[in-house]
């Protein structure tokens, strides 16, 4: 039987300043780096050695990483890095299971489905909720960025799946995933979708949004994109990222969101 958690009000305030509050500028935010991490992880790949891109990713990722459990509040640009090395470490290990282990996107996006599955019925059986406004321990810290890896990775999947293997291509991919996002939100609005689950939902489904067009842009003809260039269009992305984070980093989410039945001890 889990013991009862109980904090005070001060560290509960501590991890949740390192958990930025859902707004609309968070969502665009997340849209900007789903598109900018796909078309940064493709352009590496396609003008760096993988065996030097992918290991400088990886040690970017981890530092970022490290350096985010490290600080004790929300810090936009320390939270926002970690969410693009998130984004462009995503996009490697989908293709990497799909390309370096010859994996059709159907079964590695069944897979992601599986392993994102695992991960919130782990985290829900340990923490009882799997609310973002609950992130006051270092455990559901780690789960939720472990939730955030997975849904990057299987957005990319999911989002290749479509664009190849069911033929739509990379703009008919981002309208159908566009479509899927708005149901999570109108939901919630019109219909009263639970909070959670229409969070999570949209969460994943940002990623095939945002990489879709982002690939629709710098795609060549050829492949069906408007051949602008994956080089330009991960530059004008992360500008628009950096501006965005600045001036929009928005603010921790707020302790008040989280019930007494959390175990918050005023």
């Amino acid at each position: 039987m889990n013991k009862p958690l109980s904090v005070t009000m001060n560290q509960a305030n501590e991890m949740f300043a390192k958990v930025p509050e859902i707004t609309l500028f968070f969502w665009i935010t997340k849209l900007l780096t789903t598109g900018m991490g796909e078309v940064a992880s493709d352009y590496l790949f396609e003008n760096l050695n993988p065996l030097i891109s992918a290991p400088l990713s990886v040690l970017i990722f981890v530092a970022a990483m490290i350096l985010q459990f490290k600080v004790r509040r929300y810090i936009p640009s320390i939270y926002w890095l970690v969410v693009v090395m998130v984004s462009i470490f995503g996009t490697m290990a989908a293709d990497v299971v799909r390309v370096g282990l010859g994996i059709p996107y159907i079964v590695s996006t069944i897979f992601f489905i599986v392993a994102l599955t695992v991960v919130l019925i782990t985290w829900f059986s340990k923490e009882k909720t799997l609310s973002v406004h609950s992130i006051f321990t270092r455990r559901r810290e780690v789960f939720y960025w472990l939730t955030v890896l997975v849904t990057f990775a299987l957005g990319t999947a999911a989002g290749d799946m479509t664009a190849s293997t069911m033929h739509l291509g990379y703009f008919s991919s981002g309208v159908l995933f566009t479509v899927l996002l708005a149901i999570p939100a109108l939901g919630y609005k019109l219909f009263g979708f639970n909070e959670i689950f229409a969070f999570w939902f949209a969460y994943i489904m940002t990623r095939p949004v945002g990489a879709s067009f982002s690939d629709w842009l710098g795609a060549a003809q050829s492949h069906g994109g408007l051949g602008i260039g994956k080089g330009l269009v991960t530059l004008v992305l992360l500008i628009f990222i950096i501006i965005l984070v600045i001036f929009r980093g928005g603010s921790p989410a707020k302790s008040a969101e989280v019930s007494e039945s959390e175990g918050i001890a005023s």
